[in-house]
């Protein structure tokens, strides 16, 4: 019984799926600091936006027209990422930390479907200073995802004045009072993390990064890359091998902050609005997973 429920789970899985991916979203005005997204179906796309807005969950179609707007009773201190479970729960990483002085941090787990409402307060084992020297500034944490009942956090370094490592964190799912668990970290060369996101399949994870230059004092360049990774054991995903998709240069700073997986080869990635760019998502298919399912 319990192999044929499995089964018929897959199927809906692989069924609510079969949309081929939007190349691109023309997002609300509202989300013109969008930070978070999650493809719950292809017409139902949750997002956030990031520090000093609204603490509201946002929902869309495909097409990016507002269908739900879901204001929770907290705070939106600094939202940088979204997650979920497979038991239709939201988790909110309240923990940008850009002056790596917060002893607030947070992720908030709420369920769409009845109200549930919960929230992780949790500290890092490797700080003690609020804020740390700049070279040791690396407490600033963009993206995660769930798996197997645990939180997967990775840092963002300083930008420019950082050593461009990551660093991987974990916590446990359950609400209450942690101390995260640092598991590894990796160098990203001129690469800072924005957010992360892992397959459904679990087979594969991807990193969102970028960085910037200013040219002739005045004029600034965005790098954009996708870090996919594969072949890692267990959780050790930094461990896994890294695979690096380059998005194209774009002229003035564009900040992608949003990934999630649309099917198993396939990512969806927002910026927030930018001087010449109104925010945005677009599809990328992952270079090294073409000719695979």
């Amino acid at each position: 019984m319990k192999i044929l429920q499995l089964l018929v789970l897959l199927s809906i899985s692989t069924s609510l799926f079969a949309q081929t991916a939007p190349k691109k979203i023309k997002l609300p005005k509202i989300l013109k600091e969008v930070s978070g997204v999650y493809i719950a179906t292809p017409d139902s796309i949750w997002w956030i936006n990031d520090s000093e807005n609204a603490p509201t969950l946002y929902l869309t179609n495909s097409s990016g027209k507002l269908l739900k707007e879901s204001a929770l009773p907290i705070k939106n201190v600094d939202w940088e990422d979204l997650t979920y479970d497979n038991a239709g729960n939201i988790y909110i990483g309240d923990f940008g930390n850009n002056r790596n002085n917060r002893n607030n941090l947070k992720v908030y787990t709420y369920n769409p479907a009845n109200g549930y409402l919960d929230s992780i307060q949790f500290t890092y084992p490797d700080q003690t200073e609020f804020p740390p020297a700049l070279q040791h500034r690396n407490f600033d944490m963009e993206g995660f995802f769930w798996h197997n009942h645990q939180l997967h956090l990775f840092s963002k370094n300083m930008v420019q004045a950082g050593n461009y490592f990551t660093k991987h964190y974990i916590l446990s799912e359950n609400p209450g009072v942690q101390t995260a668990t640092l598991q590894d970290s990796i160098y990203l060369k001129n690469r800072v993390v924005t957010s992360a996101a892992l397959s459904r399949d679990g087979k594969t994870m991807v990193l969102l990064t970028y960085n910037y230059k200013i040219y002739l004092k005045w004029f600034p360049k965005s790098k954009v890359s996708l870090f996919i990774v594969d072949n890692f054991e267990g959780t050790q995903f930094l461990q896994g091998k890294f695979t690096e998709q380059k998005i194209k240069y774009l002229t003035f700073i564009s900040q992608y902050e949003s990934v999630d997986f649309w099917d198993n080869t396939t990512v969806l990635i927002a910026s927030e609005r930018a001087i010449i760019y109104a925010q945005k998502a677009k599809s990328i298919v992952l270079k090294n997973k073409k000719n695979t399912d």
